[in-house]
């Protein structure tokens, strides 16, 4: 099932998302409820929820009837918060 789902991201969704500087990784399957997660500039962006209810989630579901959601996992990267992290302490004065 992943490999058929997996091929759907290949075909239907990825070329949209590489048109946006964006990408989708599966982070897991459990009872129907796939766990993704979007990188590069669609990480963050305030439409993320949007393009996985619209986007990923009808073409997934319509391919593979065994998936039932699709549910996007957002967190902060380590590598943004330690840019994060390397600009606040900047801004002190190169206090940490």
């Amino acid at each position: 099932m992943m490999e058929q789902i997996e091929q759907v991201l290949d075909e239907r969704v990825r070329p949209y998302l590489h048109g946006h500087g964006g990408e989708v990784r599966v982070v897991g399957l459990e009872d129907g409820i796939l766990r993704v997660r979007l990188l590069g500039q669609c990480s963050g962006c305030p439409s993320a929820t949007i393009t996985t209810e619209q986007l990923i989630q009808e073409e997934v579901c319509q391919a593979v009837p065994e998936v039932k959601q699709v549910m996007l996992i957002q967190e902060v990267s380590e590598d943004l918060l330690e840019q994060a992290r390397a600009i606040l302490r900047g801004n002190r004065g190169g206090q940490a």
